[in-house]
């Protein structure tokens, strides 16, 4: 069977692959998803009736191998990508604005599934052992605040402000991903790997202000409901803020930093100190009753009036922090098996270009 890729399975592969129908129908929805085609987008352009792509998602029988390249030359994934057999991680709680389409969505799933399964297959090949994360849900501990003053604590993290953020979490095995999320509406959202490893993936057109919060609200995510009896998505997303905001501006610390009048030159300079964007210092002094309603509502006003409340001032602008561990550890494996980068590209079911294009 000719397709676009250059993967050569043999014969008795492909042979067996259509004899014995092994195409996991999630699979093919996944691949859809990923590429942000509708079914019928997906039909028009394989040249395939709608009704059948819909069948072919609830149990893919009947098919041809004529069909079957079609999807494959439409879709852009290789033979075997549609033969893995696991489940797809559901819809989940994400940091984002208030209204995303849902088509959006749908892509980022689809491609955060993509990304789990992969890196589920690298740490089972690999025999990763599991850096165990404090779980500290508030049922327990008291308050979001509390969990993050004990974090602090027990990954004995020095007083005061986070210089490197993701080298804390990696230190601690969290893993970070930056991934193209097709949208700026959605900042990110954690998985954990096997029900073991922790992984924050995250918008690579975040600035480096807005990535550190998220990332901090992420973390919230893992060490507060992972294994928790879940409450409202609402509720979930408060706590993650409140957390995030203790984990980077502990109170006692930043306490004497936001005690003089609260004005937009102070925002700037605490900036500076605590990589967080100006907002949500001006927030965080809220919270700890240090500035009135009107005091706050006044400076947002001045943020709008500046055109700075979606984008502050450039010179302000944090650095981007970047992780290694996932590069590091496809390198370590590429390394001890010999592999070349069109051999790690197949054992990721991807192809050559689409890997370097997801783990650059």
């Amino acid at each position: 069977m000719q397709n676009c890729f250059t993967f050569d399975f043999g014969n008795d592969f492909k042979d067996m692959m259509l004899q014995e129908q092994k195409i996991n129908p999630k699979m093919l929805m996944l691949a859809r998803e990923a590429r942000g085609l509708t079914q019928l987008e997906l039909a028009d352009q394989a040249g395939i009736n709608r009704s059948n792509i819909s069948r072919f998602e609830q149990e893919f029988t009947g098919f041809t191998d004529d069909v079957l390249e079609k999807l494959i030359r439409a879709l852009r994934f290789p033979e075997n990508f549609f033969l893995q057999d696991q489940e797809i991680l559901p819809p989940a709680l994400y940091r984002r604005r208030d209204k995303v389409p849902s088509k959006a969505l749908s892509f980022i799933d689809a491609n955060i599934n993509i990304y789990r399964l992969n890196l589920q297959r690298l740490m089972e090949a690999m025999k990763i052992e599991t850096h165990k994360i404090p779980l500290l849900p508030v049922s327990e501990i008291g308050s979001p605040a509390e969990a993050a003053i004990k974090l602090r604590k027990l990954w004995k993290m020095p007083k005061g402000e986070i210089n490197n953020l993701i080298e804390i979490l990696e230190a601690n095995g969290v893993m970070t991903l930056a991934v193209d999320f097709g949208t700026d509406r959605v900042d990110s959202r954690s998985v954990l790997i096997n029900n073991e490893y922790p992984i924050i993936f995250y918008n690579k057109t975040l600035l480096g202000d807005r990535l550190r919060f998220s990332l901090a609200y992420e973390l919230g995510h893992i060490i507060m409901h992972t294994r928790q009896v879940l409450v409202s998505l609402e509720e979930l997303g408060h706590e993650a803020n409140l957390f995030a905001a203790e984990f980077l501006m502990p109170a006692k610390d930043i306490h004497s930093d936001l005690k003089e009048t609260i004005n937009l030159d102070v925002l700037m300079n605490l900036k500076r100190k605590w990589k967080v964007s100006m907002q949500a210092l001006l927030y965080r002094a809220s919270d700890l009753e240090l500035l009135s309603e009107n005091q706050k509502r006044y400076i947002i006003g001045q943020f709008n009036a500046l055109k700075i409340r979606r984008r502050e001032p450039v010179e302000l602008d944090v650095m981007i922090e970047r992780g290694s561990i996932i590069r590091d550890l496809i390198t370590r494996y590429r390394n001890k098996q010999k592999m070349s980068v069109k051999e790690m590209a197949e054992f990721f079911y991807l192809s050559q270009e689409e890997f370097l294009q997801r783990y650059n």
